[in-house]
């Protein structure tokens, strides 16, 4: 009996963390739609004032990234302390993102098409090193803390991150694209079949910004 009611117990906190989790992520999205209307200027687009800039990033980064942390919180949530280890995990791994978020609001500027192919062409050469694999590996194998998820999930999805503020910060329709590439590589294990395809197929956007910048919507707005 005691068993059974040890068992009951862990699937309750594990059904209530999933649903805090993905509950968390999805009103992040919707926020974030709120948020960006009207901002996405492609590679032009500018950040405005630091403090507005973080807030919107923090959520962007709750609802791309949270999905696809859903089994490491899981795994938090057998620990005897639960109900304070999930918020603590899930907020030390935000914060990885926000001080992310804080590196790309120093070294942005708006640019032009051919700025954003030479870092799209590196996003996709980046996701064939063998640090990309390593840190996507890390990603798989889970964390004991939220900011050591977090520092190897930044190290895995870097790239990706990148494209995204080169070809449109505030673009829903880019964070929309990243964040499904994100979450999965972030549940999916590693395929040279699929990996390598869509390596390429980065590169090949990126050439196609070099060679023809108005052939990719969005990125280029309408003077």
């Amino acid at each position: 009996m005691a068993d059974h009611g040890l068992t009951t117990s862990l699937a309750s906190t594990r059904a209530a963390a999933l649903a805090a989790t993905l509950g968390l992520a999805a009103g992040s999205w919707v926020i974030a739609v709120w948020q960006m209307h009207g901002m996405d200027m492609g590679v032009a687009t500018r950040l405005g004032p630091f403090v507005f800039f973080i807030a919107v990033w923090v959520v962007m980064m709750a609802a791309m990234m949270l999905p696809g942390a859903v089994p490491a919180v899981l795994s938090r949530a057998q620990a005897s302390d639960a109900a304070r280890a999930v918020p603590l995990f899930i907020g030390s791994y935000l914060a990885v993102w926000a001080v992310v978020g804080a590196a790309v609001y120093v070294l942005y500027r708006p640019h032009g098409p051919v700025a954003a192919a030479v870092v799209v062409i590196a996003a996709g050469a980046y996701e064939l090193t063998p640090l990309k694999r390593h840190f996507r590996r890390r990603c798989h194998e889970g964390a004991r803390t939220g900011l050591e998820f977090g520092l190897c999930c930044a190290g895995s999805s870097v790239g990706l991150m990148a494209m995204l503020v080169a070809l449109g910060v505030m673009s829903v329709t880019w964070m929309a694209v990243i964040a499904v590439l994100v979450l999965g590589q972030k549940l999916l294990p590693a395929k040279a079949a699929v990996d390598v395809p869509l390596a390429l197929a980065i590169v090949g956007l990126g050439i196609c910004i070099a060679l023809a910048p108005s052939s990719v919507p969005g990125l280029v707005p309408p003077m």
